[in-house]
């Protein structure tokens, strides 16, 4: 396993091909000249001598030399072993709503892009926390079991959708039940669930469901994404729009942000309510909420022992440039022999 510490270093491999390109220009432009003043077998009597490799010889050396100091700046560094790591950090469980109420527009892109825009920002801010994510509508599905690798939680939140459940509905009872089990500590007083909805077409025994998870020490932040005014369902298929979802009368269907149902939910566990829509305030309330709880310790696994490898780079970018310095500014007797183009 490895990691570079400072990437923006690599920007300057850009420099390789552009010392390649400047090296056909000049050739090119070096031959014109030579052409003007003098035939080729002039030329060739005049400088016999010459050594039509070295010229390449040493741009190869100086792309060698140039590419192993700029990764030698970036530092790379190489984890030895598997190691078991302590860190200490809160267990946030994200309950994501992906019923087709989800894909109305009124908040860009979508509900359900806003959705995971936010847990990715979110993600994004949290230090030696474990995250788990969960999909619902009328029932509900894992979709990442609690861990410490945000990067795969980022990865497996691109694919959450609406697509995810065929049965249409609001099952946050499941979803809530789903939760307890991603807490692996019984005593944990750290437990946060966050659920991101619209709010719509809750069940009635939800309350009930968030107040049994109050008990179990599970607060819960409910994040409402949409507008109240509301917004029609579009339909698509390939990404383009074929119309917009219609009730069984052939109306077209208006879903509106139910706020007050998710600021009772939340109020159940003495958690709170945010507006989703700010996405700024929303990233700022909860990096608070998480910094100021009491943090539990957990075993990891992960990479340890990275240890710096830019000697080597920088070693061997040094040693070519002694080479094109001390082998290919003088004439060598082994250059000659090598001579492929005579």
């Amino acid at each position: 396993m490895y990691q570079i510490e400072e990437k923006t270093y690599l920007y300057l491999l850009v420099l390789v091909p552009v010392v390649w390109l400047v090296f056909v220009l000049f050739s090119l432009w070096k031959k014109r000249k030579q052409a003007a003043f003098a035939s080729s077998k002039l030329l060739a009597k005049l400088s016999s001598e010459k050594s039509q490799l070295k010229p390449i010889l040493k741009v190869i050396t100086l792309s060698l030399a140039l590419l192993f100091l700029i990764i030698g700046l970036a530092n790379p560094k190489m984890g030895t072993k598997m190691a078991t790591v302590k860190r200490q950090g809160v267990d946030i469980v994200f309950a994501v709503d992906v019923s087709k109420s989800m894909l109305a527009e009124d908040v860009a892109p979508s509900r359900i892009e806003k959705s995971k825009q936010l847990i990715s920002k979110i993600v994004d801010e949290l230090g030696g926390d474990r995250v788990g994510i969960i999909a619902y509508a009328a029932s509900a599905v894992p979709v990442l079991p609690i861990t410490s690798d945000f990067a795969a939680a980022k990865m497996f939140l691109q694919g959450v959708n609406t697509d995810l459940l065929s049965s249409q509905g609001t099952a946050i009872k499941q979803a809530l039940a789903m939760a307890k089990g991603y807490y692996d500590d019984e005593e944990q007083t750290n437990k946060i669930l966050v659920i991101i909805s619209d709010g719509e077409d809750h069940s009635e025994d939800v309350l009930a469901a968030a107040e049994e998870a109050a008990k179990e020490g599970i607060k819960i932040y409910t994040i409402g994404v949409g507008t109240e005014k509301g917004e029609r369902i579009p339909i698509k298929r390939n990404g383009r729009l074929m119309g917009y979802k219609q009730d069984n009368k052939g109306n077209t269907v208006i879903t509106k942000r139910n706020t007050e149902i998710l600021k009772e939910i939340a109020a159940a566990s003495n958690g709170k309510y945010i507006d989703g829509n700010k996405t700024s305030y929303v990233v700022k309330f909860l990096k608070e909420v998480l910094q100021n709880m009491d943090k539990s310790s957990f075993e990891t696994k992960q990479y340890a022992a990275y240890k710096d490898q830019f000697q080597w780079f920088l070693a061997l970018g040094l040693l070519f440039l002694l080479i094109d310095v001390f082998l290919l500014e003088k004439k060598t007797n082994w250059i000659a022999k090598l001579n492929l183009f005579k």
